[in-house]
């Protein structure tokens, strides 16, 4: 599982001129899925994110998490972080898992990240063409892979 996450001031995910995300201050986490993810993938990746100190404390230093700040959350599924652009120059996304596999990871990949904020957050619309837009807070942008946990 690969994630790139983003500090925002705000975040939206539309869908056919319907806006159907809207956050304020927190995390916009575009989420990769291999088909080689697990529950143990979930478990880790959710963990780390929900506990990033990324947000300033009353010293202006990275020190808090989203929980400290209270931040909010949208997860947006995104099967292009797993490109290979080994060959040639048309991305391959065959490590990429297939809808039947990433489908219910992403879920369970929800559900335990809002587990882990003890809140509700908001998603994307996987599979459908999207419209996200944000305003970056920093900008602070980081890349986390469960395969990759250094």
């Amino acid at each position: 599982m690969r994630v790139v996450l983003q500090r925002v001031k705000e975040a939206s995910v539309t869908v056919e001129d319907k806006v159907i995300s809207k956050i304020g201050h927190g995390f916009l986490i575009l989420l990769g899925i291999e088909a080689e993810d697990t529950q143990e993938d979930i478990n880790w990746l959710s963990g780390k994110i929900a506990r990033l100190r990324v947000f300033s404390d009353e010293n202006d230093a990275m020190n808090n998490s989203i929980i400290d700040v209270d931040g909010e959350v949208i997860v947006v599924s995104q099967f292009t972080l797993h490109a290979s652009t080994k060959k040639g120059n048309r991305p391959s996304f065959i490590k990429a898992a297939r809808p039947d596999v990433a489908i219910p990871l992403y879920q369970s990949f929800v559900q335990q990240l809002e587990n882990d904020l003890q809140k509700k957050i908001q998603t994307g619309e996987f599979g459908a063409m999207m419209d996200v837009a944000l305003i970056n807070d920093g900008p602070v942008t980081i890349l986390i892979d469960s395969k990759n946990k250094d």
